[in-house]
């Protein structure tokens, strides 16, 4: 269980990640990605909307019609999306109207459809909750790279906090719309070609292995 466990969390932040590598999610990266703080709080609604959503999904997954599966899915991720939109309007406001509409379009994030669709539909509501959390955590983490590049060369701080004095030249184009775009393709491509290139050479050893074995016998 523990290695199964250890295998889908690897797989959700890296191995699989839906934004660097299944290119899912992407709007949101690039829209609440010029601080710190708001992909925080973004990221920490879509680990609690997947994580339940995938839990929700699996628990009825048995005696949900396939005709209708897309939609109970879609009203589900619904439900638990204005959870998350109610309680950042009553307890913290100003997060709230920073993060304008992205809040509820996290309904049409197609990373919590996908985990509910492909692998909730598929399995126990344990491992379809620690998929959920896997998956968010792994949309988050990108989120915050992004978002820590962004803030300090545009704004000087992180988290609001302020780290480069007056001396720094602020970057304004890396808190505008061009900035998410440049850092989110900088990301990919870095990620992507360390990512192959492990693979690759996993693969490789595995094929020598194999032909090893092979011409043992």
């Amino acid at each position: 269980m523990f290695k199964q466990i250890k295998k889908i969390f690897a797989a959700g932040i890296i191995h699989d990640n839906p934004i660097f590598r299944q290119i899912l999610g992407i709007c949101s990266a690039l829209a609440v990605t010029n601080l710190m703080m708001n992909s925080l709080v973004m990221g920490l609604g879509v680990i609690f909307v997947t994580s339940f959503s995938s839990l929700t999904v699996s628990f009825l997954r048995k005696s949900t019609p396939k005709h209708i599966r897309m939609m109970v899915q879609t009203l589900i991720i619904s439900a638990y999306v204005i959870i998350v939109d109610i309680v950042l309007k009553a307890y913290f406001p100003s997060m709230s109207e920073a993060l304008g509409p992205y809040v509820g379009l996290i309904i049409t994030n197609c990373i919590i459809m996908g985990r509910c669709e492909s692998f909730a539909q598929n399995n126990t509501p344990f491992l379809s909750f620690i998929d959920g959390i896997a998956s968010g955590m792994g949309y988050t983490l990108v989120l915050l790279i992004i978002a820590f590049f962004r803030e300090i060369l545009g704004f000087g701080s992180v988290f609001g906090i302020t780290i480069m004095g007056n001396w720094w030249p602020k970057w304004i184009f890396m808190i505008m719309p061009p900035g998410g775009f440049f850092m989110l393709a900088l990301l990919i491509w870095i990620a992507n070609t360390y990512l192959v290139s492990q693979q690759d050479k996993q693969v490789s050893k595995q094929d020598k292995q194999v032909s090893l074995a092979g011409g043992g016998n």
